[in-house]
């Protein structure tokens, strides 16, 4: 393990691992902006295309607590590098990708190697930036990248679509990945953990199993929540999980100790991350199928028409944190979901002329404002309370349920937009785009009770003080959100 001695080139370090958060952050959503495009080239069914967000986010989330006990074992640079230069080549393979199957497996694998990227990168900056002041502004910057990406990768997105081909939102990925090796290899020094190394490899692909066949049970019930298929699926994804739980408290050194998640107020915690990934991947993919397929604005307006809710986000966010301090994070976290909640009800009153700014523009404030209260103290409560050798695996189990809510709620929101145009009757464009209009508003109420459902569980698990809240100088969860 690294010590407190200085790192040399350290600010280069966090020049180049900031830009791998980017990369991780742009690419869990910035082909939402290209999907319909995409959708229409590939011949992509209503339920392929969730795939092409879920695949990554599903990949990455179950993924994610491998990744760091790789990276803190094999060696973080290491991983780092390796991780690079395969996301390079899975952008590569899904901007090529001749049809939907193709463009999905690379969205899968892209996963798979930010797994190991974002968990290398965080760990990488925390052994180069031990303690001290340094330290605190280096997780500032590298948390503000964080927030920033929401915002770039709608305008990058739109542009790459409208002005060249919605393939170049993943061949941008070769441009970074280059700067991102080379900067690598030149300025980032190795590191490792101390002591004796077991991979959970069990555990791991336990987990991964689950989750796929849960989010995949999810995703059949498109043709029908009582089917055996459906039901199937979901159980045998319940009986994985379990048996993944009770692997857990078995082997010596576990990928998730349960005493991570067991504790009530970061357990509740976790649970509200779920939900806040469902709904904040979910509406916006379905925001964005509003905006360019009802609408009809082209990428780079769409990109544009999305932006309010990653910059209330970003200006509320200063305001959470003074009130965090002050009234402590319970009242946010009970509060915020429910202002996310009106904000969901709000954009579900859509139609297919309707007015930008009161039927879009109003409710992404309103649900940027409720997840900045929502976002700040969830950041805090992950680790509260979580000993030193126990930060990382906390830190990566926040991140994978962000993820895994995401990949999870975008199956959940398929299957209610699903039923909610199945039984209208479609004559011309006019009653299919009111059809649309229809699947879309029903997905923001869904979303919108999941917020209530978040509130609820903040009421009754989130009891932390404002004293159980992080120190100053230790490391913040780096969550990124949708």
């Amino acid at each position: 393990m690294s010590t407190g001695a200085r790192v040399p080139n350290r600010w280069m370090a966090l020049v180049v691992l900031s830009l791998t958060q980017l990369v991780v952050v742009l690419d869990g959503t910035i082909v939402n902006i290209a999907l319909p495009q995409a959708q229409l080239e590939l011949g992509l069914s209503d339920s392929q295309r969730q795939w092409v967000v879920t695949a990554y986010a599903l990949a990455f989330g179950a993924l994610l607590l491998l990744g760091g006990r790789v990276a803190d074992y094999w060696g973080r640079k290491r991983t780092y590098l390796w991780g690079m230069v395969g996301f390079g080549a899975a952008s590569v393979f899904g901007g090529l990708a001749h049809s939907g199957t193709e463009l999905i497996v690379a969205r899968g694998l892209q996963g798979l190697f930010a797994a190991l990227l974002a968990p290398a990168a965080l760990a990488l900056l925390t052994v180069t930036f031990p303690s001290g002041k340094d330290r605190n502004t280096a997780f500032a910057v590298f948390g503000a990248i964080a927030g920033a990406g929401a915002a770039v990768r709608l305008v990058l997105g739109g542009v790459l679509t409208e002005f060249a081909d919605w393939r170049w939102c993943l061949l941008v990925n070769v441009f970074f990945v280059i700067v991102g090796f080379i900067g690598g290899l030149l300025f980032l020094t190795e590191s490792k953990a101390d002591g004796e190394n077991r991979y959970d490899v069990v555990g791991a692909i336990t987990v991964t199993l689950g989750l796929g066949s849960l989010v995949y049970g999810f995703s059949l019930a498109e043709g029908g929540w009582g089917t055996v298929e459906t039901i199937g699926f979901l159980a045998l994804g319940v009986v994985l999980l379990a048996v993944f739980v009770w692997i857990e408290t078995k082997v010596v050194q576990p990928l998730l100790p349960m005493r991570i998640i067991l504790n009530r107020v970061r357990g509740g915690a976790f649970l509200i991350q779920i939900v806040g990934g469902s709904v904040m991947i979910g509406s916006t993919l379905y925001l964005t199928f509003y905006l360019q397929i009802v609408v009809g604005m082209p990428p780079l307006d769409a990109g544009l028409a999305s932006l309010p809710l990653p910059l209330a986000i970003m200006l509320v966010a200063p305001v959470a944190t003074r009130l965090l301090s002050s009234i402590g994070p319970r009242p946010l976290m009970i509060g915020g979901p429910l202002i996310v909640a009106v904000g969901l009800v709000s954009l579900s009153f859509i139609t297919v002329d309707g007015n930008y700014v009161i039927q879009v523009l109003i409710p992404l404030v309103i649900m940027g404002i409720g997840m900045a209260f929502v976002f700040v103290p969830l950041q805090n409560l992950a680790l509260s309370g979580v000993a030193p050798h126990d930060a990382g695996a906390a830190s990566a189990a926040a991140n994978s349920a962000m993820q895994i809510g995401g990949s999870i709620g975008l199956s959940v929101f398929t299957a209610i937009y699903a039923a909610a145009i199945a039984g209208r009757t479609v004559t011309d464009e006019a009653s299919q785009l009111e059809a649309f209009t229809a699947g879309y508003s029903a997905t923001f109420v869904a979303a919108s009770v999941g917020m209530v459902i978040a509130s609820v569980v903040a009421a009754f698990l989130i009891r932390a003080p404002k004293s159980a809240l992080l120190p100053q100088g230790d490391a913040p969860v780096m969550a990124h959100m949708g």
